[in-house]
Order: C-alpha cells, then structure tokens, then sequence
C-alpha cells in the first residue's frame, strides 16, 4: 500500500488516462476524489473502483467550484497530499486553417487555465502543511510542437508545463513536488476527436492509460526528500529523438 493514508484529488476522473490514476492509486491505499463535468460519468467511475473513491462534480474552468471542490476535499479529508491535474480536450478543427477562436479558448481554458485554477486553490493548504505532490499530465506536444496535436493542443500543454515546473521551482522549500509527465499517444476518449479516425491496430500498439498510471504512482510515492520534475512516456513504435 504505497500511498496509504494519503488523499489525491484527480481532476477529469472519470475516463481515460485520470480513470486509470484514480484506480491504481485506490489498489494503493489512497482515498481518492475525482472531479469532471458530468455526475453521471463519475458516479459509474466510482462505482468501478475498488477502494476508498468520491466525486465530486467541478468544471476546472469554474474557478469558484474548484475552489468548492477543494474545500469540500479539506474538510470530508483534512488534507490534500497529492493533486493530479489530468483534465484536458482537443478538437476536431485543429489546423490552424480550421482553428477558430472559439475552439482556441475552449482548449486553452480546460487545458491550461484549468491547471492554474486547480493550483492556486490547493497550495495555500500545501504550504501551510510544507507539504505536497503536484503532477500534471502534459503530452509530447508540451515538450515538441507538432502537426497532430494542433496549435491550441500544442500551446496549453506548453502552457501547463510551464506553470508546473513554475511552481515547482517556488514552493521547492515549502516541501511542494511537482512533475510534469509527458505521455505519448494513449488510447483514450479524446481520440475520438482526430481529423482522422484512429485504427483498432494503432489503438492497440499505443500506451493504455494503465501506463500512465503507473508513472504517475512512481512519482507520487516517492520519498518526500526525492522529486522528479519531468518524466517522459510513449509507446515503444512512437518516434522520439
């Protein structure tokens, strides 16, 4: 049980890449709530989960529910040891031909200024404790832009490495761990959002969420005197260099 004891909040918990953290770190001991946008979705995630799971309903744009969210987390919880801001979206229009402004903001709000409303509501309680692991689930596109991912996809998770390693470097003395994890390609929901459609023979050589989970509970269960900033992961056949 390597984070018995401890309370992560998990933001986009429901599915994909946030289901599969919120799941490991349950096996683990954790008590768990995962936040998303829709209750229904995350009370089947709940129900799912072996473990110690809660929800809690909050867009991570709306920065009064996170601020809700994490004082309704402090107190059924007393503490928030582990923050994972995994929420993201991307669109169909991506190109910068078919970008609009609509589908830029839409990106931009979940994907980065999710990350800082989720971040500026939990550290005061970090800091009082001198304590804490933020991560945040970035992409290979917050690393190296590319075509795939689009500008707007490109420039939030950009944007959310940034702020994360950011904080990392402030709140290093007040005993704060941030990582960015850099995933590869994951067969979740948000590639149903392609231009393209996504083969079953793509889907199945990629990374599960599973995989990411895995990374993200190596990092959280370190000691608190360790701290891996960055942390990169794709699937064997994906090219990086």
């Amino acid at each position: 049980m390597q984070l018995k004891n401890k309370t992560a909040l998990i933001t986009g918990g429901s599915t994909g890449i946030g289901f599969g953290i919120a799941k490991r770190f349950a096996q683990e001991g954790a008590r768990v709530i995962i936040t998303g946008r829709h209750q229904d979705k995350l009370k089947a995630a709940c129900e799912n989960i072996e473990g110690d799971v809660r929800y809690f309903v909050a867009d991570v744009c709306d920065r009064e529910k996170v601020r809700a969210c994490v004082a309704w987390v402090l107190e059924a919880c007393s503490a928030i040891d582990i923050l994972v801001n995994n929420a993201g979206v991307n669109i169909v229009d991506r190109s910068l031909q078919r970008l609009t402004p609509d589908g830029w903001d839409y990106v931009m709000r979940i994907n980065a200024d999710g990350v800082f409303n989720c971040i500026h509501a939990v550290l005061p309680h970090m800091r009082e404790r001198k304590d804490g692991v933020i991560i945040t689930i970035s992409s290979i596109a917050g690393l190296r832009a590319g075509v795939l991912g689009g500008a707007a996809y490109n420039a939030s998770k950009h944007a959310a490495a940034a702020l994360t390693k950011t904080v990392g470097l402030e709140e290093k003395d007040n005993g704060i761990r941030c990582t960015v994890i850099y995933p590869g390609e994951v067969d979740t929901p948000i590639l149903d959002d392609r231009p393209e459609p996504v083969s079953d023979a793509h889907r199945a050589r990629i990374l599960k969420p599973d995989d990411v989970a895995a990374a993200a509970l190596f990092v959280a269960a370190l000691p608190p005197h360790v701290n891996v900033p960055e942390l990169v992961i794709k699937p064997t056949t994906q090219e990086y260099a």
